[in-house]
């Protein structure tokens, strides 16, 4: 059972402090007498013996970690560890993609980052409140997919003109019909349910050039999990996106009518290759007015996505900054046409 203190001014956990013997809060400050601390706040996690022991080649101390962690650091010594016995078999991954990224220049293109954000409050981009920055390699699977689409349509071309004293409309209607095959190449998905879909999708574009073969030693200093979802689990989500894709490029070469109706559709996407790939992620902890936002970076390509707060003074200059500009905008058409305001 795993047990968390939370602190009740903010809900970030708390931690022992050595120096006060309190239960402390690194976000807000809060401190807690042990004995005094409201009860109501403790919460409860079963892992249901998921917790493994093992013990560090370096400096032999116990190394904790959950039944997904492959790959962590000794808290004692520092020391990467890699749960070998966590890669083999069907847990064992095909490709990697390596960290072209380090830490300190994550941080750093993180701040420069923040600093960008129009419409950010201005205490958010100092940047100055990093809780942590966190490097990890996400499971994804990467789906090689062939997809066959068929559409039937009705379209129309529309012609006005006129005849004498009369105006004409002529409107003509096409039978349209598309078919299409295609093949889609390394589509990825990530496989873990500790990450956010929405997240991990925004991380993309990755360059396959860098596409290894796995290899432990790249996981040695970083964090890692194997994945809780395998290739056949997640291609209903995959199917959806490549289904879509296919839609959408079908629609696109319907062309130079008036209007489209589809009257029959069909996509038919089938998985022709799937590989388990681990992939190079860093996740920020940012600490702003008591809150914590967690922001992801593409560690091969620096990309970073997350959702920061909204300034709403700052919402508001930018509109009013806008209605300015039309203003001005519309005024000197006018002017330029021989009219006035």
């Amino acid at each position: 059972m795993l047990i968390h203190y939370k602190c009740p001014d903010c809900g970030n956990d708390m931690k022992f402090s050595s120096e006060t013997g309190n239960l402390a809060c690194d976000s807000c400050g809060r401190q807690d007498n042990i004995e005094e601390y409201p009860k109501e706040f403790i919460t409860h996690e079963f892992a249901e013996g998921e917790t493994v022991e093992y013990q560090c080649n370096n400096c032999g101390a116990v190394v904790l970690s959950d039944a997904d962690t492959v790959a962590t650091t000794c808290c004692f010594c520092g020391a990467g560890v890699v749960m070998a016995d966590r890669l083999s078999g069907k847990l064992a991954p095909m490709k990697v993609i390596p960290f072209t990224i380090s830490k300190d220049q994550a941080k750093e293109a993180f701040k420069a980052w923040c600093r960008k954000g129009r419409l950010t409050p201005k205490g958010f981009m100092t940047a100055d409140r990093v809780q942590s920055v966190t490097g990890m390699y996400v499971p994804f699977w990467l789906y090689d997919l062939r997809s066959i689409g068929a559409a039937d349509a009705v379209c129309t071309r529309v012609r006005t003109y006129s005849q004498g004293d009369y105006n004409y409309t002529e409107t003509s209607f096409y039978d349209v019909h598309r078919k299409v095959d295609l093949k889609y190449v390394k589509v990825p998905v990530d496989a873990s349910e500790k990450m956010d879909d929405e997240l991990m999708d925004k991380l993309e574009p990755y360059d396959y050039r860098e596409l290894k073969d796995f290899n432990t030693p790249y996981l040695a200093g970083y964090l890692a999990e194997k994945y809780n979802y395998d290739d056949k689990q997640l291609f209903p989500r995959v199917k959806s996106r490549v289904d879509e894709y296919v839609d959408t490029y079908i629609r696109s070469t319907i062309t130079g009518y008036s209007s489209t109706r589809i009257k029959h559709k069909t996509i038919n996407t089938k998985p022709m290759n799937a590989y388990y790939t681990l992939i190079p992620v860093w996740m920020v902890s940012y600490d702003y007015n008591g809150k914590l936002h967690m922001f992801a970076m593409n560690g091969q390509t620096g990309k970073i996505v997350g959702k920061p707060p909204i300034s709403s003074g700052r919402v508001a200059a930018w509109f009013s900054g806008v209605a300015g500009g039309t203003f001005v905008v519309i005024k000197s058409i006018a002017w330029m046409m021989g009219g006035g305001i």
